[in-house]
């Protein structure tokens, strides 16, 4: 008779591997937006990410660490992305809306 020793089962559940729609939200949703002719990209910034100060073209006011806001630049360029994402611009949610 032949005996076997038989080592116990982890019954431990295994992490689920990290979910890029999560760390997308937690960085915000990138967007293109249409305003006066050009088409734009719009990325959310989240209080918790705002860690430096800004000032807002919309207004001319700062944008304050650990204020939400938005970062907008020109998805249409004939600079190319590397120039469009160079001149990107920090703005208070209200003034880009009205803008």
């Amino acid at each position: 008779m032949v005996t076997r020793l038989l080592m116990p089962r982890s019954h431990r559940r295994r992490p689920d591997p990290p979910d890029e729609s999560f760390e997308r939200l937690l960085n915000g949703w990138k967007r293109s937006e249409t305003r006066r002719g050009f088409e734009w990209t719009v990325q959310p910034i989240s209080a918790t990410q705002a860690q430096k100060t800004y000032v807002c073209p919309g207004c001319g006011r700062q944008i304050g660490v650990g204020v939400a806001h938005l970062v907008a630049w020109r998805a249409d360029g004939v600079l190319g992305d590397a120039a469009d994402l160079a001149a990107r611009r920090h703005w208070h949610s209200a003034c880009w809306r009205i803008a």
